[in-house]
């Protein structure tokens, strides 16, 4: 099976960790409305023994990231309209070698090797981290921590609304950016133009999008902020700017946690993947297609999960796709776009079973609006779904119904609403597809 090599403390993520931290041995198991603009009163935010893609299944995978990430879709924040629009992968070129990167509906994040943090996009909230609010597009500008701060990890699936967030060497937390609904835990609503510390230490998993976010603090999940449909877990529809501990998860049981516009979600040590939120779309994969639930739900399928990915950025789109110990590829939720990878547009309330190109095997899936993407063992990108404001990456605006290749040397991938950004094995700054 395809083993993720699990880090302690800190480090205790999946997909956050990359490819480079894949080992892939020889019976391989590894945020519709694509505007992503909500109506809502604030916009809402990873076979056999034979060969993989030419290589035996046998090989490691410990591919080394370069100084340049690539990124295309779009951004979109409280500033009204799109921007920044890229149909097809834009290099950014950092000061160093890039660890991990991250999105948010409006600015994307590399953190480097050193432990220095940078962002690019929309800086209108302070999301940038710089101390301004101006934009920057073209130039990644370095996010400002306190003297002595060093970045150890962020999140990849996802960030919360307008905002950043990133753990550092001793496990405590830092956010930036809008915090209209108090999802940083700090008791306000305040925007940061520069990271401040939340109080909640010890973190060892953390995932937000639109205005909540989940923090795995000691072993215990909590959750702040917004409140929409459930997707705090905490058993009720109420909406808090201090932690509440998340319902029915054991302590020290999560290695992950994930996060979209109304939905929130939690794999296990055991294997196990619970999900709570918005369920019109069958967002949650127990069999329904209505309601919503404010404590997590179990999704019943066939062998452990090691790879999820949650995306959704309104009411009418949100979709998971996960990775199974036998390899297998599964997806649930509104698929109006194709974004499950199943070959039709009919809405999924239970788990389907989806397949990468021939001779292709997925070892990293990410998903944003109603796009998803998954990083072949040969770092070769593939997309498919909505694709309006170049989210699939092609040169085109047209939905893809299925799998297309849009980059290569790939290591890592994060995708909220409508833009993806991968880092790559290369330090040649070109931006097209190899």
């Amino acid at each position: 099976m395809l083993t993720h090599l699990r880090l302690p403390a800190a480090a205790k993520r999946s997909r956050r960790i990359g490819i480079m931290l894949c080992l892939i041995v020889a019976s391989a198991a590894f945020s519709g409305c694509t505007s992503g603009h909500s109506p809502h009163s604030a916009p809402h935010s990873r076979s056999s023994a034979r060969s993989i893609d030419g290589q035996p299944a046998t090989t490691v995978r410990a591919r080394q990231s370069g100084r340049v990430v690539k990124h295309w879709g779009s951004f979109f924040g409280a500033q009204a309209g799109n921007f920044d629009i890229q149909t097809s992968p834009v290099a950014v070129t950092l000061p160093g070698a890039v660890r991990e990167v991250g999105s948010s509906n409006s600015t994307e994040y590399a953190l480097l090797t050193d432990g220095s943090l940078y962002a690019w996009g929309m800086g209108n909230r302070g999301q940038l981290g710089n101390g301004g609010s101006a934009n920057s597009f073209n130039q990644a500008v370095q996010v400002h921590f306190p003297p002595g701060v060093q970045i150890a990890w962020i999140p990849t699936d996802a960030m919360p609304f307008d905002a950043g967030l990133a753990v550092d060497t001793r496990g405590r937390v830092w956010g930036w950016g809008s915090d209209r609904w108090g999802d940083f835990c700090l008791g306000n609503t305040r925007s940061y133009a520069t990271p401040k510390r939340l109080p909640l230490p010890h973190v060892t998993a953390l995932a937000g999008a639109s205005n909540h976010v989940l923090y795995d603090s000691r072993g215990v999940v909590y959750a702040c902020g917004q409140n929409v449909d459930g997707d705090l877990g905490i058993g009720s529809f109420r909406s808090t700017t201090t932690p509440v501990r998340v319902h029915g998860l054991a302590p020290s049981s999560v290695t992950e946690l994930v996060a979209s516009f109304a939905n929130s979600g939690a794999l296990l040590s055991n294997g196990e993947y619970l999900d709570w939120g918005f369920n019109g779309g069958g967002q949650l994969g127990d069999g329904h297609r209505r309601g919503k639930s404010d404590v997590p739900v179990r999704v019943h399928l066939s062998h452990r999960v090691v790879e999820v990915a949650l995306g959704g950025s309104i009411w009418v789109n949100g979709q998971t796709l996960v990775k199974l110990s036998d390899g297998s590829l599964w997806a649930w939720g509104n698929n109006r776009h194709h974004q499950l990878g199943g070959g039709s547009r009919l809405l999924q309330p239970r788990p389907i079973r989806f397949y990468a190109p021939a001779g292709v095997t997925y070892v990293s899936l990410a998903t944003g609006s109603a796009t998803s993407y998954g990083i072949s063992s040969t770092g070769a990108v593939y997309a498919w779904g909505a694709s309006q404001l170049g989210q699939v990456g092609d040169h085109l605006r047209v939905t893809a119904r299925r799998p297309t290749l849009v980059a290569r040397n790939a290591t890592q991938i994060s995708s909220t609403a409508n833009n993806v950004v991968i880092s790559t094995g290369a330090s040649n700054p070109g931006g097209a597809p190899g």
